[in-house]
C-alpha cells in the first residue's frame, strides 16, 4: 500500500526490471512517477515542464525487448520515451494530431493511437505519421490487443452496447 504518495495515481503500470526488480509506474496531474517496490521508495520519472498547469496522462507502455527498462509515456498529444531511472531514450518526440484515448506499441514497430475522431499510426523510431484512418462520428475507442497482422479495439460506451473492430493492413472490419 503506497497511502502516502506526494501526487495521486491516474494511470498505473508495474515493470519487472531485468527479471528481478519490480516497479510501479504512475502518471499525476504533474507526470510521471516510479516507486521501487523493494524499498518503497518514490521518485520522479518525467515532468512535462514546457506544459502550464497540469497534464493529462494517458499511456505508459512497457516496451518490449527492453528488459523492462524502457517504456513510452503518453500525456496530452504527446509521447515520450524514457527508461526506469527518468533519462529520455529517444530524442523522439511523439506528436498525435489529437490527444489519445488509449495507445498501444505494435510489433511492427509502430505506435497507434486512438482519438475521438481518428486513429493515428505512427513509426515508434521517428514519429512520422504513417497512416490515419477517420471515424464516421467522434468516439472513444480502447485498444484490445495484437495478435498476427491484426489489432483489435473496442467502443468505449455505457449501457453495455460496445463493438469490437479489428484492424489489418488498412483496412478495418467489424465483428459483432
Amino acid at each position: 500500500s503506497f497511502g502516502s504518495l506526494p501526487q495521486r495515481p491516474l494511470s498505473v503500470d508495474l515493470t519487472v526490471e531485468d527479471g528481478q526488480r519490480l516497479k510501479v509506474i504512475y502518471g499525476s496531474l504533474s507526470g510521471f512517477h516510479a516507486i521501487d517496490v523493494d524499498s518503497g521508495t518514490p521518485y520522479d520519472l518525467y515532468l512535462p515542464t514546457h506544459i502550464q498547469g497540469v497534464i493529462r496522462p494517458h499511456a505508459i507502455i512497457i516496451l518490449p525487448n527492453s528488459s523492462g527498462m524502457e517504456v513510452l509515456v503518453c500525456y496530452e498529444d504527446e509521447g515520450v520515451y524514457i527508461d526506469t531511472y527518468g533519462r529520455i531514450t529517444k530524442e523522439t518526440v511523439l506528436q498525435w494530431g489529437e490527444m489519445p484515448a488509449s495507445v498501444a506499441y505494435l510489433q511492427s514497430n509502430q505506435v497507434m493511437g486512438w482519438g475521438d475522431k481518428a486513429i493515428e499510426l505512427r513509426s515508434a523510431n521517428t514519429g512520422n505519421l504513417e497512416g490515419v484512418f477517420m471515424h464516421k462520428k467522434a468516439q472513444k475507442l480502447k485498444f484490445l490487443c495484437e495478435r498476427n497482422d491484426k489489432v483489435f479495439f473496442a467502443t468505449v460506451q455505457s449501457g453495455g452496447c460496445s463493438q469490437i473492430y479489428f484492424m489489418t493492413l488498412g483496412q478495418n472490419s467489424l465483428f459483432n
